[in-house]
């Protein structure tokens, strides 16, 4: 596969890499171990070396899967997790410094190793300054324990006073053909400061696969039933999205998820899309779409095709809605 840089901080990563936050939580019944370890090693036999996980995820179970799989072949691939969350005490927000160095110390156990690749902020903490939080990693990149420093679903202000004490290397952010915010003051900044984007979703949940419409059941523990994208009458509403994509995936003699993916590769060389999938097949499918290339013409015919649909509902129930920062 293709190789990215993110950003101007010299990482490489492969062009596509890998959500695995569903391997054990929020779609459904979640993998059992061996089994997540069979796609993790699976997508890196197919070429991905980048692998996105965070203490949350399960919690604590995705990152356990993750350092099993890739223990092996530590050498060989980019490993990014999370801090931010004080899980013990409830899941609140809370990246103090002293709680970031000690979950981290537990995430390198996990992770079966004694280094971090890229290490973000989950969620923006409104009650710990941003210098305490970029000061800290600053610290353990000194140390050896981190290399890179990230962010995720942070504002323009808090990626700006980060970027201030500890070069920031990359942002993870939703963003897709069907959830394009970012594009109106983070992508500018990102673009400015040299800070690569990693965007999550960016199939949409599922939902740019084409698999997905009004009459879909999800599973009781799936995560989109909460979610008012997801609802019945906003998945019929948003059918425009999907049937667009399709007809222009078509024409290319591609997925709709496979076009999905090359519009968000062909968006800047700095960003990176984890897709995530509990299915070797559709790994497959995902990095298929490496190869697409997408002319300026093709972009403009999505384009056009797009300006006139407007997505209905919002992409969180209200209480993760309230964690991102603006």
């Amino acid at each position: 596969m293709k190789q990215r840089q993110l950003g101007s901080s010299g990482l490489q990563v492969s062009a596509i890499g890998l959500g695995c936050m569903g391997i054990s939580q929020s779609y459904g019944i979640p993998l059992e171990p061996a089994e997540g370890v069979k796609v993790i090693r699976g997508a890196f036999e197919r070429g991905i070396t980048f692998f996105d996980t965070a203490q949350v995820y399960g919690p604590y179970a995705n990152e356990e899967v993750v350092g099993e799989a890739l223990q092996p072949i530590r050498d060989q691939v980019v490993v990014a997790t999370k801090f931010g969350f004080n899980i013990p005490q409830g899941g609140g927000m809370d990246s103090r410094p002293e709680l970031i160095r000690a979950t981290v110390e537990d995430s390198l156990k996990r992770l079966r190793t004694d280094y971090i690749d890229l290490l973000y902020q989950h969620r923006v903490d409104p009650n710990v300054p941003m210098e305490d939080v970029a000061g800290t990693v600053k610290e353990l990149i000194a140390e050896g324990k981190v290399k890179y420093f990230g962010l995720s679903e942070a504002g323009v202000a808090n990626i700006r006073r980060a970027h201030a004490v500890q070069p920031v290397s990359a942002l993870q952010s939703e963003y897709s053909l069907w959830w394009r915010e970012p594009e109106e003051q983070i992508i500018p900044v990102l673009h400015e400061l040299g800070i690569g984007f990693v965007p999550f979703s960016p199939l949409g949940k599922g939902f740019l696969t084409g698999t997905i419409d009004a009459g879909t059941s999800f599973t009781q523990n799936d995560f989109r039933n909460s979610v008012p994208r997801f609802s019945e009458e906003n998945r019929a509403a948003n059918q425009a999205v999907i049937d667009t994509l399709a007809g222009i995936a078509k024409e290319k003699q591609v997925t709709p998820a496979q076009l999905a993916l090359a519009w968000v590769l062909a968006q800047s060389p700095s960003f990176v899309p984890i897709p995530g999938t509990t299915k070797l097949h559709r790994l497959d499918e995902n990095i298929g779409a490496a190869a697409v290339e997408l002319s300026a013409e093709d972009l403009a015919t999505i384009e056009r095709a797009f300006a006139g649909i407007a997505v209905q509902g919002e992409r969180y129930p209200p209480q993760q809605q309230a964690r991102i920062d603006r």
